[in-house]
């Protein structure tokens, strides 16, 4: 059945911006003014009442099954006030919780405390809990913080040794904190209970529902990594049999986080090379994780923080060890996107990305650098000259333009997030939310990525000549995502033969107060012409 779309304010992914569109078989057929839709002899007609319509929006890099897991813990986001505030909502949530189950939450920020200027330790949480355990990841995900017993549960004593990329928080006395820093994090997340299939299947249409509230139709996500102790093949099996059961309603470009070479083999001997799949779930680029987080000053950078000369953060692998995986992947044609926050660890990632093209030269590769905060001026030309792909997330700005200077000084804070100068030199950059990191609110991250400002007290502009546009920020949510899963013939406009995947607004965006950007709502998203927010 042809159906017809009229009476819009319809931005086809280019201006001006049409009124009417068609949709038959899950694509569209029709793009277009309202008399040429007329036309088409339509069985079903559907008036817009005036409604904005755009592609459905995309977020170019997210941990969903990361994102369904943290929907189902504690909120801390929304609570870190203060270290009292947010230990007196644990103590509400863990009364709701099953008899001495982990209490599990997400979402602290120490930079948000107002009774105290630090992280969380195990001596606060075993105020409140001293016989269950708890074990609550910093927003930022690259650091953790557990109580004594769940330090118990998972053997952790003065005497334990992580030889690893990361680190033990340890007190004055060599007896551990209950904070960890990056790989160190997996001493207790590996020791926590194991989710089953159908858990994992929850947990993942849990989180495409609230996607879709948001007018999202598409996800870039890295789900190998959401518990190490968790298989792939589980993961893998449990995305298969729900776009079987019709419980997978987002598109799925899994970055496939596989950090070791031999494991990397064996994926791919499975099946697992970029592009492999079907139009709902498919294999995309190898993703690695080069450092930390700012907000955990895990961020490896070139020269210390400015504010804490002994440390510049935490590089993950040697540059041999990057160089081999970047390398390999390279030359079996798979695409590679790497996490990069802090610039020392861009320079590994450029020099491998360089040295693998030199040895196995290839054209679109659509190589690409997830966020790529701090930069210098010659990294952003090494960017262009390699035709690198940005995975940006301007939603950080909201809490990054409080620490930025700070961390890194204004030499390196006058050229980092300058991804409107990266567009410039030709890099493709889309955009995403890296939840759950941040919400996956595509309209808050549309405002920070145009007003380069706070979403609540308005701090800022940072960088204001690295503003977007409006229409750059929508295309950065639409085409540019597409474009980065190599789906940009079929998907980031309304177009003839594109997926019919749109999302209806409240208002429309071009119409609207830049700070009022935030308050546009999704009220409506649809997957392949059908209804599924």
């Amino acid at each position: 059945m042809k159906t017809l779309y009229y009476n819009g304010t319809v931005y086809p992914g280019a201006l001006p911006a049409v009124s009417a569109f068609a949709v038959e078989n899950g694509r569209f057929c029709f793009a277009g003014s309202d008399a040429d839709g007329f036309s088409l002899g339509c069985e079903e007609r559907i008036d817009l009442r005036g409604r904005f319509v755009c592609a459905g929006f995309n977020d170019s890099h997210m941990h969903l099954l990361g994102f369904g897991m943290a929907l189902s813990q504690a909120d801390l986001a929304s609570h870190s006030g203060s270290l009292q505030e947010m230990l007196a909502f644990l103590k509400e949530f863990a009364a709701a919780a099953p008899p001495g189950a982990w209490i599990r939450g997400r979402g602290w920020n120490q930079d948000y405390f107002t009774d105290v200027c630090r992280m969380p330790d195990r001596r606060d949480l075993d105020a409140v809990f001293p016989d269950r355990p708890v074990v609550l990841i910093r927003a930022c995900g690259h650091c953790l913080v557990a109580n004594s017993k769940a330090l118990s549960l998972c053997g952790i004593t003065a005497d334990t040794v992580f030889s690893g990329s990361g680190r033990i928080g340890r007190e004055e006395s060599g007896e551990p904190s209950g904070l960890f820093f990056e790989d160190a994090m997996l001493l207790v997340t590996g020791r926590i209970p194991v989710p089953d299939k159908a858990s994992v299947k929850e947990m993942l249409r849990r989180a495409c529902r609230a996607l879709n509230g948001f007018g999202i139709t598409a996800v870039q996500s890295d789900d190998f990594s959401a518990l190490r102790s968790l298989s792939r093949q589980t993961v893998i099996e449990a995305f298969r049999e729900l776009e079987a059961e019709g419980g997978l309603t987002v598109r799925v470009y899994e970055q496939s986080n596989i950090p070791d070479l031999e494991e990397l083999k064996r994926f791919l001997a499975e099946g697992g090379m970029t592009g492999n799949g079907s139009g709902l779930f498919r294999f995309g680029p190898l993703k690695l994780i080069a450092d930390g987080s700012l907000g955990a000053r895990t961020a490896y950078l070139s020269a210390p923080y400015a504010d804490d000369p002994s440390s510049r953060g935490t590089p993950v692998f040697t540059q041999e060890a990057l160089e081999e995986l970047i390398g390999f992947a390279h030359a079996q044609g798979m695409q590679i996107a790497v996490h990069a926050i802090g610039d020392a660890a861009l320079d590994q990632v450029l020099d491998a990305v360089e040295k693998a093209q030199r040895a196995f030269p290839r054209a679109d590769c659509r190589h690409g650098v997830v966020h790529c905060q701090v930069s210098r001026p010659d990294q952003l030309r090494r960017l262009a000259a390699l035709g690198m792909h940005i995975y940006a997330q301007s939603i950080f700005l909201d809490y990054d333009i409080r620490i930025v200077p700070r961390l890194l000084g204004p030499e390196r804070a006058a050229s980092s997030y300058s991804w409107k100068t990266l567009s410039d030199l030709g890099c493709s950059v889309s955009n995403g939310s890296d939840a759950p990191v941040e919400l996956p609110d595509v309209m808050a991250g549309i405002q920070c990525a145009v007003t380069r400002c706070t979403l609540k007290d308005d701090l800022g502009p940072y960088l204001p000549d690295q503003a977007f546009s409006v229409r750059e920020a929508i295309d950065s949510y639409t085409l540019a995502g597409a474009y980065a899963a190599f789906e940009d013939p079929v998907r980031g406009r309304i177009r003839p033969g594109h997926y019919a995947d749109f999302t209806v607004l409240s208002r429309d965006p071009f119409e609207t107060a830049p700070f009022s950007l935030k308050d546009i709502r999704a009220e409506a998203t649809y997957l392949a012409g059908e209804r599924v927010f």
